[in-house]
């Protein structure tokens, strides 16, 4: 079955690492009422990417889904902290094991705006723009919101609206 584009639902990414600053991107994405041309509120995939570490010396990285699983627990903990009243039907989570920014680099292929915070769990505090979305920023295929601050996440009056 095919879709028609003029019909589809636009697709927003937001990149979820349980930190304070990707539920405040995620929030964000949620206040979203529409996309300038889509003529439905978009689908959110609130996205976790995973890895193991770089092993040292001999051995092999644990085995088994601990990390699908690791992760996905700390994705429905973001995303029912990000919507405390209740999650929006249009909110899919997505968990996926690779490079964080390349995931999310390759998932805005298909998405109309992808969504980061500026700062995730491994920012340094002097740093303004982390490295994840620094990256995303400069090589997504899609334009890219990337939200600061610690306080208001409040969508201004007008934005997302046709």
């Amino acid at each position: 079955m095919s879709t028609d584009a003029s019909t589809a639902r636009p697709l927003v990414v937001v990149g979820v690492d349980g930190s304070e600053q990707s539920k405040r991107a995620l929030q964000w994405a949620g206040r979203l009422e529409r996309l300038p041309g889509a003529p439905q509120l978009p689908q959110i995939q609130a996205v976790i990417v995973w890895d193991y570490p770089a092993p040292y010396g001999v051995g092999a990285p644990m085995g088994g889904g601990g990390g699908n699983e690791l992760a996905q627990g700390i994705l429905d903990n973001a995303v029912k902290s990000a919507f405390p009243e209740g999650i929006p039907e249009n909110v899919t989570q997505v968990v996926r094991r690779g490079g964080v920014a390349q995931t999310l680099i390759d998932l805005s292929k298909g998405a109309q705006l992808a969504v980061v915070g500026s700062r995730g769990h491994g920012g340094i505090a002097g740093l303004f723009l982390g490295s994840v979305s620094m990256r995303v920023a400069e090589r997504a295929a899609c334009p890219v919101l990337v939200v600061h601050g610690d306080k208001d996440t409040s969508v201004p009056a007008g934005a997302g609206r046709v």
